[in-house]
């Protein structure tokens, strides 16, 4: 039998999954070792430069730089109050003077006898990097972050938009192909699930609150309506929205697979962590969503690369296919000529819809029982 090498989604009850919890810049470790954190859980925290404000002190009090010195009245590295005087100047005997203000709270970073100006640096910023998941740490990264680890059901999906939230799972459709209907204050906090949605309920989602949506398929219309612009596919994730959005199956009128829609059931009320961010080229990286749990079963060690064969089910990654599923039926050993006129191995594919398709291999995914 044919048999090629395909990366794939994973849609699994059972996973241990390792975080990399990572500052940007260099900071401070608030956890140790096996620790047990949850998403909201704070584990390392640095401090961001605030913006400087540069103010004209030699202009306002209509001296050189260079004879600046003796009118201030505070001095580099000193802290300051928002419309404290860090100047002054008196001339005409007393009668006329001038004052330089502080424009923020801060330190005073640099005074230049050159210009005359004073910068003054906003206090520094705290950057709190939360857990993400509810698990152990099981490694310090020194200066930089922790490695959680956790255990529980893992599911990834097509494509997404939004960053990293958690929240209560609610399925809140009764079947994989009902659109969401309705969007109750209740809601708010969670990460709903339904087959699909329209705008008009994306947009009520944000007002209530609603910390993700996840569903089978939506419409490409409907989505860059909420962003308010058109989306690329090569990485998201930085979107700034309100909440989450995670497509499971594609763009269009697609249902939850049925079996994405039972673990979904099964897990509801639990607690999820969902990230949107999305990787279509190189250094491929999928939507996905994270429901810790305790079940004493065996743990499903989470693998992205799988094995083609005739007979597996596969979803397809490129237009113009792009998001239907299938079951390949054949694998041609020898290499075909695309339309493109490029040359590539391929896999002929019997859609969901019926229709027989030749792809190429590198254009499929594997759906991972």
């Amino acid at each position: 039998m044919s048999q090629a090498y395909t990366p794939g989604l994973t849609i699994t009850p059972y996973a241990r999954l390792r975080k990399i919890r990572k500052l940007p810049i260099k900071g401070e470790v608030l956890v140790g070792i096996g620790e047990w954190v949850k998403p909201e859980s704070v584990v390392a925290r640095a401090f961001l430069p605030g913006p400087a404000h540069i103010v004209k002190a030699g202009e306002i009090l209509g001296v050189a730089g260079e004879d600046l010195e003796r009118y201030l009245l505070k001095r580099v590295g000193e802290e300051v109050e928002e419309n404290e005087v860090i100047a002054s100047s008196t001339s005409f005997f007393g009668l006329s003077k001038k004052f330089v203000r502080s424009p923020i709270k801060g330190t005073i970073e640099n005074i230049s006898p050159i210009t005359g100006n004073i910068t003054i640096r906003e206090e520094p910023k705290p950057l709190l990097l939360p857990a993400y998941v509810e698990g152990e740490v099981m490694e310090i990264l020194p200066n930089e972050g922790v490695i959680v680890e956790t255990k529980g059901a893992f599911l990834q999906g097509i494509f997404g938009v939004g960053g990293e939230r958690w929240g209560k799972l609610k399925v809140i459709v009764s079947s994989p192909a009902e659109p969401i209907g309705e969007i109750k204050e209740e809601l708010k906090g969670c990460v709903i699930v339904g087959g699909t949605i329209e705008g008009e309920m994306l947009r009520r989602a944000s007002e209530v609150g609603v910390k993700g949506v996840v569903v089978g398929g939506i419409f490409d219309e409907v989505l860059k309506d909420f962003l308010g612009y058109d989306i690329g596919v090569a990485i998201t994730g930085q979107e700034d929205i309100p909440l989450t959005i995670i497509i499971m199956e594609g763009f269009g009128n697609l249902p939850i697979s049925q079996r994405a829609f039972n673990l979904f059931k099964r897990f509801d009320g639990f607690l999820a962590s969902i990230n949107g961010a999305t990787q279509i080229r190189a250094g491929v990286m999928r939507p996905e969503i994270i429901i810790p749990h305790k079940e004493e079963l065996p743990v499903f060690e989470v693998k992205l690369m799988g094995q083609l064969f005739e007979g597996t089910r596969v979803r397809v990654i490129r237009e113009p296919y792009f998001g239907l599923l299938g079951k390949v039926v054949a694998l041609p050993p020898e290499p075909k000529i695309l339309e493109t006129g490029a040359k590539a191995r391929v896999a002929e594919v019997l859609l969901d819809n019926g229709e027989r398709v030749i792809v190429p291999r590198a254009n499929l995914e594997i759906i991972v029982d």
